[in-house]
């Protein structure tokens, strides 16, 4: 059967299908965007040589997390000045097609202001795809955005460089695209060179509409924050408060919501001062977390508690004070991973290897051990269990309980950046060369 009419008997299959299917890993750190997946019979003990359904073999290196709707798996990767868009079967591995989306030059020498060059872990491939079953929706860090659909045929395609000004961030532009109906929202948080440019570079909020790439609105995201302080890598990630869906955003030493259909900011939570930040916010059962940059305090805020019920008729954005701040953690924050909760448990990885587990109402410490190697991925949880991926393949499995109960430790030959990805019973981790699926 051609791949064409595959994809049209797939997408008749899976358009009813819910985001949040076991099936489905639709964006960066899933489902809902917190690293949780669906209740999932996934492995526990894996290695090389046992329960690896498949390896394939990827034609371009990426630190983006795979994504995933029924058969179909999505990568960005950056062959040379080659910026591609990949698409894998789920069920073999095989390379279903790959189509070149634009190019780029990863800047590794570059003045530390005024332009963006890359630190040396990641390239123009480190923001993750975002689908929704009917389109998927890549970007990269020359400011290439564009969709395509399952057959791998382009959509349209738009430069948010060339739109909105060049990227000023200071270590390459790596936040993830998230769909909300028929709009797909971007963020870009950078230094605004204010005190060095009679122009200042913008920060700002994009949404475009899915379908034609025509923008919807856009909103600026002026903190105040200055120079490497106004740099954040993180994606944003929605929650529902007393009833509304809402977007939070986390950066430039600032927490806020949005209204993701409009962009019209309904709340703020100003002076988080630390610095670049790289770890994401994460929202559970009326609470969010975030991290102040470079490594600073982890706080915990009650948005149920802290917004009044009719928060969204406000005239203007509520302004949060540190008095809503239900508990902070200072101690061995993460740099790069995001955290994960499950049930009435958060844990967290520094980028050295200490992990911990804090009571996510209160932050009460109920462990820190130190697993092996260096970490850049975000763990995820499954089935009460938390997955933490280190920088070397191996994989530390640990029951999600006040006890530090080391389940196992598995080992692949990769190096891993991104972040894994669960669909059904299997597992996938992508190594700098190949990509595993691991499952019974």
């Amino acid at each position: 059967m051609s791949l064409l009419v595959r994809c049209a008997l797939f997408s008749l299959c899976v358009l009813p299908a819910a985001i949040g299917s076991a099936q489905n890993w639709p964006q960066w750190r899933g489902p809902a965007g917190d690293g949780v997946a669906p209740a999932a019979d996934i492995p526990v003990v894996w290695s090389e040589r046992r329960t690896i359904v498949w390896q394939a073999p990827l034609p371009a290196f990426g630190a983006s997390t795979p994504v995933i709707w029924g058969e179909s798996i999505f990568l960005t990767g950056q062959d040379d000045t080659d910026l591609l868009l990949i698409c894998l079967d789920k069920a073999s591995g095989r390379v279903e097609w790959t189509e070149q989306v634009g190019v780029g030059v990863t800047v590794r020498e570059a003045p530390k202001r005024s332009r963006q060059k890359f630190h040396n872990i990641h390239n123009l491939a480190s923001p993750s795809c975002v689908t929704d079953g009917t389109v998927v929706i890549c970007h990269f860090g020359n400011g290439d955005l564009a969709a395509y659909d399952f057959a791998g045929k382009q959509q349209w395609k738009r430069n948010l460089q060339d739109d909105h000004g060049q990227y000023t961030i200071w270590w390459g532009h790596a936040n993830s695209p998230v769909i909300d109906g028929n709009l797909v929202i971007s963020a870009c948080m950078q230094d605004s060179l204010a005190d060095i440019s009679a122009e200042p570079a913008k920060s700002y909020l994009v949404a475009h509409d899915k379908r034609n790439g025509n923008q919807r609105w856009i909103v600026e995201r002026d903190t105040g924050a200055a120079g490497e302080e106004g740099d954040s890598y993180t994606t944003p990630i929605f929650a529902e408060v007393h009833g509304r869906r809402q977007m939070i955003v986390m950066g430039g030493n600032q927490l806020d919501g949005y209204d993701p259909q409009t962009g019209r900011r309904l709340w703020f939570l100003p002076g988080l001062v630390g610095g670049r930040t790289v770890t994401g916010p994460v929202f559970s059962d009326g609470f969010v977390y975030a991290t102040r940059g470079m490594r600073g305090k982890m706080i915990a805020v009650n948005l149920e508690e802290s917004l009044p019920q009719d928060y969204w008729k406000a005239e203007q954005p509520i302004e949060l004070s540190h008095r809503d701040i239900v508990w902070d953690y200072s101690t061995g924050t993460p740099d790069s991973c995001t955290p994960v909760v499950w049930e009435h448990l958060l844990f967290f990885v520094a980028d050295d290897g200490i992990a911990r587990c804090v009571d996510a109402k209160n932050g009460k410490l109920y462990w820190k051990e130190r697993l092996a190697g260096g970490y850049k991925a975000s763990p995820i949880a499954v089935d009460g269990r938390i997955y933490f991926l280190n920088l070397k393949g191996l994989t530390t499995v640990i029951s999600a309980s006040t006890r530090f109960n080391k389940v196992a430790e598995n080992q692949l030959p990769a190096e891993t950046v991104a972040s894994p990805a669960v669909s059904g019973d299997r597992i996938f981790i992508r190594g700098a060369e190949a990509l595993w699926c691991v499952g019974e």
